[in-house]
């Protein structure tokens, strides 16, 4: 008995939600509709930015973007939940769990980072509004975009090979929904000290390096905006910053409830709503929150119909 609970992992089995077989074809399609809203609200969001020219700007530039992330994020992982619902648990080998541990992580590394830049172009914005056009030149927003592209390939890189040179031995259910490192850390034996480490330090260049970015970022527009004399001025420019506070809110304080915590013991429900949250209810919000509440948005889509109808 002792032997095979240290036998070699060589495929993972994802055993999420299945504990109630009855929910499983009411949650598929729950996941199925939130999943298709998504692609068509992000979509949508990127066709809209493309289409309208008053939507050519550095902000929605990093949205459209920010947009397509979301879009390959939820595909990384809604898919493979719910296979994993219909079929009452699925398996995976352990590269197509590695290859999903790097693209879910690429994504949600440049998340983060796209994130952080939008927090930096609010900050100039309403800091320093006359340098505006010259600070976020279509040269210095390209330049973000690809520094946000290269840091998330060289995060993931390193990340994965760091948590996949690690030995999973024993037993190979993972209560999730899909190859994340909290699960994936549980499953480990041996000596993993060296790799948790460079895991971790990597995971500090990432959420706590682009919280302190936003963090400084709204610490001087704050500021700024208690510095304009009028209540109806303090509340306009406020506004044009509303969606963003919104969406960082949603997805960091998610990412650090499950990663920046301890991680010791088995997956509680607790963890699996959370990760639904962020890999799934999140990047459907986006497209809402930045169109529920965002004049310009409105206004281009309100154009579009009226083109629409006239066709």
């Amino acid at each position: 008995m002792e032997e095979a609970n240290f036998t070699l992992v060589t495929e993972f089995f994802l055993i999420a939600f299945t504990e109630h077989p009855e929910r499983a074809l009411p949650l598929f399609h729950l996941f199925l509709f939130i999943y298709l809203f998504t692609l068509l609200g992000n979509a949508g969001m990127i066709i809209l930015i493309c289409l309208d020219h008053r939507l050519h700007t550095p902000m929605y530039f990093f949205l459209s973007h920010l947009s397509f992330m979301d879009i390959c994020y939820s595909s990384v992982t809604v898919p493979q939940t719910m296979a994993v619902l219909l079929e009452h648990g699925a398996r995976m080998s352990y590269t197509r769990c590695a290859a999903q541990f790097f693209l879910f992580t690429f994504f949600g590394s440049i998340d983060c980072y796209l994130l952080a830049f939008m927090a930096y172009d609010r900050y100039v914005a309403v800091c320093q509004p006359l340098l505006y056009v010259t600070i976020m030149t279509q040269k210095v927003r390209h330049s973000f975009v690809t520094g946000a592209y290269i840091a998330g390939l060289f995060s993931a890189l390193v990340r994965t090979i760091s948590a996949f040179t690690l030995s999973f031995c024993g037993n190979n259910e993972i209560d999730f929904i899909f190859c994340d490192l909290p699960p994936l850390l549980k499953l480990t034996c041996g000596d993993s000290y060296t790799q948790e480490m460079v895991i971790i330090v990597f995971a500090i260049f990432v959420i706590p390096a682009c919280m302190v970015v936003i963090l400084v970022s709204y610490l001087f527009i704050i500021v700024a905006i208690m510095r304009i004399p009028s209540a109806g001025g303090r509340a306009k420019t406020f506004s044009t910053c509303a969606s963003h506070i919104a969406t960082v809110s949603l997805f960091f304080g998610t990412l650090i409830f499950m990663y920046l915590r301890d991680n010791s013991g088995q997956a509680s429900d607790k963890d699996r709503v959370v990760s639904v949250l962020y890999t799934t209810v999140i990047p459907m919000l986006n497209p809402l929150i930045y169109s529920l509440r965002n004049q310009e948005v409105k206004g281009a889509l309100r154009k579009v119909f009226h083109r629409v109808k006239l066709s």
